[in-house]
């Protein structure tokens, strides 16, 4: 710790950080534009001009970048000098000559971080009367709107979209004052996370496509906090509702999750919540369709004492599945997944709860020196992992940097330096990963030659491991490489995950990683899990889908919001629904299976319902609601109390509230002890009053029912949440899981994110939302022995499932904006695959498995596939194969 002076001020501050982000973390307010906490400092914009003195006497000082000037011992600085506040207003005046100033129809206008900026250096009239600068806009895409004339040329845009997130198709274009960002040509940004450009930049050049057409300013959105629900890692976001309707959704920061950004499938994926599929009645299935029927007739017609069984699933709350398998009993229960995947899941729950190494977050994985991904394309199966990597591979050049005494926060010289180093990265997979141009080493196997790398790694590293079988020139290559990267690292990270239904390869992935700890290394370890509760499923418990069969007779099948016909053979589900009396399907979307049903309850959406979520390291978190659903809709455990109190079954739920449902939860699943943890209870008022949902500038809820009456209505009263549902209630600070949108004064921006940590970049005040369950470290146990290695049934070629970031997910590819950005279907295969089989690239082939299921595609060689492999796309059609899998390949219409 260091003593600095500011306006006259002493404070003890950590040394080496930048003036601007000491500042900031003191709670001065000090304009910038190009500076942003996970981007570091360029020093482009020089709007945070402060007055550095050499010491007491000095009263003169001299003008220095605040971002881009060291905090040293002793240091005294003056940020409210007329010099300096002059400088910075005659900054931001020559930056402002070109804008267009039309902040009344500006999408951003209201949480503008140029209009924060604006009004705090004190830039309120116009003396520019010049001719100005206009471009021409690009069409973007779905996600994203272009207005450039309203540019200040700070280069965030580009510095987070090339430099952090990877992307190549945007780019800084001309010079000076004609300086252009933007494509080479109109067309979709390409990048998965194209979207946070509308936080990221803080002007209105890049806003939400999707927002503006429906738009609504940020004091008159309704929100609450959130979970996103489209993959396993539990981004914490932020949902907005106005008049009934969910409008957009932002990132909710979260330190030690994904911090300042999202992927935009958790961004733009809500729109399956109003997709014409949506169940919004009760139905029942008539003579020749679905009726609707009043909601209080829902079960009639159900019979005391009936023979139950119930299926969950883990894209549905933790919640709603205890309340199932309460009401059908444990041994009637399944998790909702077929055979493979409930073996898969349940080694993952087994070995997150042995490991010795640590179960790594997000923010973790981007401190790892070395890391290794074994089987799963992570860009696709859980992008925002693969971002934090992407930033894990910048350490060895900030290693660099230290050592020539360069800080970490100067971004440019630090890359400059840094050149094209990076920490080591290993990629073992099916098929070319997004992460391949950053890897050291990289090679692509069948199923089995993965596990067998892996299984050689692990006894390279530690003897103590099992032996894996002999392995070729190349495969022993990667094996030697890789091993010499993790035995020098100290904090090294191994990743794998569920996609491809390998229990060994899980097991091998799990000896690595205590492997590396008995070397004395700081090792930690990830899985990836297929969805947002398979990590709660898991802990749950339950039978698989298929074996639900043996007990079908007579029975009343209850199936929580999930499409069985993603999750096994689709003949094995036809067989299971026609052997019981009768199905309920409980979901908000019309699937497959509701089809089949006899009855439909219509359940609560993403924003329309609370619900607790385990992400895939046992971070136990809260979604709240956001808006009320029009009756009947309501959360999936809600029906399934009823419904047992219809069957004289309520002493079996006798639960009302949320709280007390979590409460039996953890009572009778003591491997969930700490669920409740994830956030405070419903009754939680520090000051005595609730936390409103509104913002404080809430306008027009006087007149928003006025169509219906001239009364206002008295808000609804919420039993669930620490929650008001007005504009009412305690302004003041709260927990982390309670904060949903963020302002202070003069900070109506994501910005304002500044204003609710301690140390900028790191956790939330009073630490970051959610409870862990699992840490890891547990005392070591035996090696993993592994399984047998699949026998070939006979034939020719591994069919993998491929998954992609707008395709793979289940509700987000219902929604009209990724749809748009979905690619053609398509089988992957090596050319040299396709020339043996007389295949040409772009023609039809035909992929057919052991039990005479088959699917025709359109053929895309690639050298990046491993030999004796077809991938295809893991979407509705290709999910309920069970692949991995043997099969055969050929043309359409030709032989196998």
């Amino acid at each position: 710790m260091v003593r600095i002076w500011v306006d006259g001020e002493p404070h003890e501050v950590t040394e080496d950080g930048n003036v601007l982000e000491t500042c900031l973390q003191l709670g001065y307010d000090l304009p910038y534009f190009c500076w942003h906490p996970a981007l570091g400092s360029v020093g482009a914009c020089r709007q945070c001009a402060v007055i550095q003195h050499a010491d007491e006497q000095d009263a003169r000082g001299r003008i220095v970048m605040g971002c881009m000037t060291r905090v040293t011992d002793g240091m005294r600085l003056s940020l409210q000098a007329s010099g300096a506040v002059a400088f910075r207003a005659g900054i931001i005046e020559l930056l402002m000559t070109n804008h267009p100033h039309d902040c009344p129809v500006c999408e951003e206008g209201g949480e503008c971080h140029l209009q924060d900026m604006t009004l705090m250096t004190g830039h309120h009239s116009r003396r520019y009367r010049g001719r100005k600068r206009t471009h021409r806009n690009q069409d973007l895409g779905p996600f994203l709107n272009h207005e450039m004339n309203r540019c200040i040329a700070c280069y965030r845009c580009t510095r987070f979209y090339r430099d952090y997130a990877g992307g190549e198709d945007l780019q800084a274009q001309a010079s000076a004052s004609r300086v252009y960002f933007g494509r080479d040509t109109d067309g979709a940004l390409e990048n998965a996370f194209s979207g946070n450009l509308a936080e990221v930049c803080p002007t209105g050049v890049f806003t939400d496509r999707v927002f503006s057409e429906h738009y609504t300013r940020k004091w008159d959105l309704q929100t609450a906090p959130s979970v996103c629900t489209h993959c396993s890692l539990g981004c914490n976001v932020t949902p907005a509702e106005r008049y009934g309707s969910l409008r957009r959704v932002q990132n909710r920061y979260n330190g030690a999750v994904n911090g300042y950004f999202i992927c935009d499938r958790g961004r733009y994926g809500w729109q399956h919540v109003a997709a014409p599929a949506r169940v919004r009645t009760v139905m029942r299935r008539g003579e020749s369709d679905w009726e609707s029927v009043p909601a209080e007739t829902a079960f009639a017609g159900l019979k005391k004492g009936q023979k139950l069984l119930g299926i969950g699933s883990p894209r549905a709350s933790v919640e709603a599945n205890f309340a199932l398998r309460e009401l059908v009993g444990a041994d009637a229960f399944s998790m909702g997944v077929g055979r493979e995947e409930r073996a898969v899941l349940l080694a993952c729950w087994e070995i997150l709860g042995n490991t010795s190494a640590r179960v790594v977050s997000l923010r973790e994985i981007e401190q790892a020196d070395a890391v290794l991904v074994l089987g799963e394309d992570l860009a696709h199966s859980a992008p925002r992992m693969a971002l934090s990597i992407r930033q894990a591979t910048r350490n060895a050049g900030f290693d660099r940097s230290e050592a020539a005494g360069i800080p970490h926060w100067q971004d440019q010289s630090v890359r400059i330096l840094a050149q094209d180093l990076r920490s080591p990265l290993f990629v073992a997979a099916p098929h070319g990963t997004g992460l391949d141009r950053l890897c050291s080493g990289r090679i692509s196997a069948d199923p089995c030659g993965l596990e067998n790398i892996a299984t050689a790694i692990a006894h390279a590293l530690d003897p103590r491991s099992r032996r894996a079988p002999r392995l070729d020139d190349a495969a022993r290559g990667f094996v030697d490489a890789c091993t010499a990267a993790l035995s020098a690292a100290k904090r090294p990270v191994v990743i794998s995950g569920a996609g491809l239904r390998s229990v060994g390869l899980l097991e091998a992935t799990a000896n690595i990683a205590r492997a590396l700890q008995s070397r004395g290394a700081d090792a930690g370890i990830a899985l990836v899990l297929p969805e947002c509760n398979s990590l709660a499923s898991a802990a749950l418990g339950g039978v698989s889908v298929e074996a639900l069969a043996g007990q079908a007779d007579d029975a009343v099948l209850i199936v929580l919001e999930n499409d069985l016909y993603r999750r096994t053979a689709r003949d094995g589900v036809d067989a299971l629904l026609r052997s019981v009396r009768e199905v309920i399907v409980v979901d908000h979307t019309r699937t497959a299976v509701a089809e089949a049903a006899h009855r439909l309850l219509p359940a609560a959406a993403f924003g329309e319902g609370d619900g607790t979520y385990l992400n895939n390291e046992s971070r136990a978190q809260r979604a709240y609601q956001v808006l009320l659903p029009e009756a009947p809709i309501r959360e999936s455990w809600r029906w399934l109390t009823e419904m047992a109190r219809a069957l004289g079954l309520r002493q079996r739920l006798p639960w009302t509230r949320q709280d007390e449902v979590l409460a039996a939860c953890v009572a009778a699943v003591p491997a969930l002890a700490g669920l409740e943890q994830a956030a405070p209870g419903a009754g939680f008022r520090p000051r005595g009053l609730r936390f409103p949902r509104q913002p404080h500038r809430y306008s027009g809820r006087t007149a928003m029912n006025a169509a219906r009456s001239v009364h206002e209505p008295r808000p609804p009263q919420d039993a669930d949440a620490p929650f008001s549902w007005s504009m009412e209630g305690d302004p003041g600070p709260r927990p982390a899981a309670l904060i949903a949108s963020t302002w202070s004064p003069g900070w109506n921006s994501v910005q304002s994110w500044n204003k609710f940590q301690d140390e900028i970049g790191g956790a939330l005040r009073g630490g970051d939302a959610g409870h862990k369950l699992i840490h890891g470290h547990a005392p070591d146990g035996a090696w993993y022995a592994g399984g047998e290695v699949p026998q070939d049934p006979g034939g020719a070629f591994w069919i993998v499932a491929r998954p992609h970031v707008f395709v793979s997910d289940e509700l987000s590819a219902r929604g009209d904006a990724i749809r748009a950005r979905q690619p053609a279907a398509a089988c992957g295969m090596h050319p040299e695959d396709a020339a043996q089989l007389g295949l040409e690239d772009g023609g039809q082939v035909e992929l057919r498995l052991p039990d005479g299921s088959s699917r025709q595609l359109k053929l895309a060689v690639s050298a990046d596939i491993a030999r004796g492999l077809a991938c295809v796309p893991l979407d509705a059609q290709s999910s309920g194969w069970n692949l991995p899998a043997r099969g055969a390949v050929s043309a359409a219409g030709g032989a196998p």
